[in-house]
């Protein structure tokens, strides 16, 4: 049985992420225990991890770092235990140095790189960029699994991540110019759009972070 923790630290989003794991693990038959929690002690004896997050950037670090001794829990299990870890939407810009959205804010440094606001080349795409796109330039990567050439997922977001390294980018989106979907480090994954949204492709992903063995 897998235990997964999902980090509650007010981002508002927890419950449909924990419905969405509970069904891709039933669907595809991956025996599952979800907890939420922010509680140091259970994210560290976790197998799993999972960070989602909506909102301000700075608004959710500042949860984050209000939950006694969660940072350093989070960073004992994904670094020397190497425990698998989702990042979701703002949970995945997190892992990032700094975000500037208002005000620059550090993130978790996990992935090198800031989170900046989209600039659609088309003055006319609004921002946020709210809706189902398509994933490109996809790498080879066990989570991205099963997806098809051309797999549609839904975002809602008007920031993210650029990071240093290019081999940490594992998805693009294409809104007035190409951003960073996905980002991919040894036992990390993160996603910009919401696979909790995003029905069939959104339980492929779970599913296949749920069974992945870094």
């Amino acid at each position: 049985m897998t235990r997964l923790a999902i980090i509650d630290y007010g981002s508002g989003n927890v419950r449909s992420v924990q419905r969405a794991l509970e069904a891709a693990a039933n669907h595809f038959e991956i025996p599952l225990t979800v907890t939420l929690t922010d509680d140091p002690d259970r994210i560290r004896q976790a197998d799993r991890i999972v960070l989602p997050g909506v909102g301000h950037f700075a608004d959710c670090a500042a949860g984050l770092a209000a939950r006694a001794g969660v940072a350093e829990a989070l960073n004992e299990a994904v670094f020397r235990s190497r425990r698998p870890f989702l990042g979701v939407c703002v949970g995945m810009q997190l892992m990032a140095d700094v975000g500037r959205e208002d005000v620059e804010t550090r993130g978790l440094g996990w992935i090198p790189g800031a989170v900046e606001r989209l600039k659609p080349a088309d003055p006319n795409l609004p921002v946020p960029h709210m809706g189902w796109n398509v994933l490109t330039d996809m790498k080879s990567h066990p989570v991205l699994n099963g997806l098809g050439p051309e797999p549609h997922v839904y975002f809602v977001h008007s920031y993210a991540m650029i990071p240093e390294i290019p081999g940490h980018v594992a998805a693009r989106c294409d809104y007035g110019g190409k951003f960073v979907a996905a980002v991919a480090r040894d036992n990390l994954f993160g996603t910009q759009f919401h696979p909790e949204k995003s029905q069939q492709a959104g339980q492929t992903v779970l599913a296949n972070f749920l069974r992945w063995k870094p």
